[in-house]
């Protein structure tokens, strides 16, 4: 098949999601082309047969910033008439599915071959920027004029049916993200002084901050019986500042790490004795899937989809998104019993491996194209 992909260059879990994808789809000898503003982190260090088209735009004084997303919409029009395409697969309602459709809609005035339109949803484009009065007639049309529309998790969709009158929950596919075992796997044996490890970009919603203060809370426990840990801090972005100070006073510096932007995750993520997540939304929880395959149980808030990855008592420990108190708790007891974090770790990569194997949920995207290409509608 010959498929398109649109997405942010991102770190975060929409451009992981379809660099990853695009990489898969590409090994399984589908003609794979991604365009983007910019050259996506994951794609950039991988060795994959995927033709990355970077379209940024021309500057002009008439325009505040470079209309990038144009410039995509004119490269990939471009492309389907010289080499066509068969489907164009758009992650992230605004803007990118939205130039899908109307580069379905000038290859159909132009009368090239028939483009699909796919649109994946991935969380804050619904929750946040889809939601948001400036957007939301033009989210709703997004879903509605898609030939196919896919949410990560269940939460989404049906959080996606709620909010927006007329999509009917049916129109709706479920695909959640997946995770490479073979690149996110366990490695050598826990040693040294208990971890926890937090990989985000450091958005509000993220609650870093938050999460030092839990650290501290945890901290204290472990320390009046005669333990103790360190939290390790992977990325970066609004709230780094803010952590660091809560850090500093709350007399953590010996015990809080800042690594800022790290590519060798794995590396980071198995030697952990807890994976934590303390976001107030969280539509699926890529990076605690990500721990999870490294053999590294969760430590999270009750929010969105992420009970649907991690399954609460088993894999990982979930609590109610303002209950600090017994987020620390929980965080306290993974790291002071390293047999029952270590029992945890490997139910959460039995967990991954059965539920969200990348060449599985590939194989759902494959199917789904198919369909779409055979001109059924996806149900």
């Amino acid at each position: 098949m010959r498929i398109g992909i649109l997405c942010h260059p991102t770190y975060g879990g929409s451009g992981v999601v379809a660099s990853e994808l695009a990489l898969s789809l590409a090994e399984n000898d589908h003609r794979v082309h991604l365009f983007s503003h910019d050259m996506p982190p994951r794609l950039a260090r991988a060795p994959g047969p995927v033709e990355v088209h970077v379209a940024q735009g021309s500057p002009y004084p008439l325009f505040h910033s470079t209309p990038h997303d144009l410039a995509i919409m004119s490269r990939v029009l471009d492309l389907h008439r010289s080499e066509g395409l068969d489907v164009l697969h758009a992650h992230y309602a605004i803007p990118h599915a939205i130039s899908a459709l109307q580069v379905r809609s000038a290859a159909a005035e132009a009368k090239l071959d028939p483009l699909r339109v796919v649109t994946t949803l991935h969380g804050t484009d619904i929750t946040l920027v889809g939601n948001d009065p400036s957007y939301a007639p033009l989210t709703r049309y997004a879903i509605a004029a898609s030939d196919a529309v896919t949410a990560v998790s269940e939460d989404l969709r049906l959080r996606t049916t709620d909010n927006f009158e007329g999509v009917p929950p049916c129109g709706i596919e479920v695909i959640p993200n997946f995770v490479d075992l073979e690149e996110f796997r366990p490695g050598a044996g826990r040693s040294g002084r208990p971890s926890a490890v937090h990989v985000s970009n450091f958005r509000k919603v993220k609650r870093v901050p938050w999460l030092v203060e839990a650290f501290a809370l945890a901290l204290e426990q472990l320390a009046a019986r005669g333990s103790d840990a360190e939290l390790v801090l992977v990325g970066d972005g609004p709230q780094l500042g803010e952590a660091r100070r809560v850090a500093h006073q709350r007399g953590l510096d010996g015990h809080v790490k800042f690594l800022g932007l790290r590519d060798a995750l794995p590396d980071l993520l198995s030697p952990a004795d807890a994976f934590c997540v303390a976001s107030t939304e969280e539509s699926f929880g890529l990076s605690a899937l990500e721990a999870m395959a490294c053999g590294t149980a969760v430590v999270g808030t009750r929010v969105g989809g992420l009970p649907e990855v991690v399954e609460d008592g088993v894999s990982g420990l979930l609590s109610p998104v303002e209950d600090l108190a017994g987020f620390a708790g929980h965080l306290a007891s993974l790291l002071e019993d390293r047999g029952r974090s270590s029992a945890m770790g490997a139910a959460a990569r039995e967990r991954a491996t059965a539920l969200f194997d990348r060449r599985r949920v590939v194989e759902q995207y494959e199917s789904l194209y198919r369909r779409l290409i055979e001109g059924r509608h996806a149900s």
